[in-house]
């Protein structure tokens, strides 16, 4: 299975996963240094806010998350989430990831 990311570039690059894999964790394994998830995945920061641009349906941002997303930059209700509460499955395979630039 495989995702796609965005750079702020307009760049695309293609990055396999496996079912149960945490897509911040990928995100910075494979070094896009946008995503400096200060908390390591607490959702407690934001500092890995993402925008999934298209997709199967995944399970929509709801309580903690909704809070912090709601105070960053560039948060759209339909689009935006924090990498570190997304876990891939196979239903996100060909799915495509915006990076945001932070503020």
């Amino acid at each position: 299975m495989q995702f796609i990311v965005l750079d702020l570039d307009g760049q695309s690059h293609t990055h396999p996963f496996e079912e149960g894999d945490n897509l911040m964790q990928l995100l910075t394994e494979y070094g896009y240094e946008e995503i400096r998830a200060l908390c390591g995945g607490g959702c407690s920061c934001a500092t890995c806010h993402v925008h999934i641009v298209s997709s199967p349906p995944i399970y929509p941002a709801e309580g903690n998350e909704v809070d912090m997303l709601e105070l960053v930059d560039g948060y759209d209700e339909n689009l935006s989430r924090l990498s570190c509460q997304v876990v891939l499955d196979y239903q996100n395979d060909g799915m495509r990831v915006q990076l945001v630039a932070s503020s």
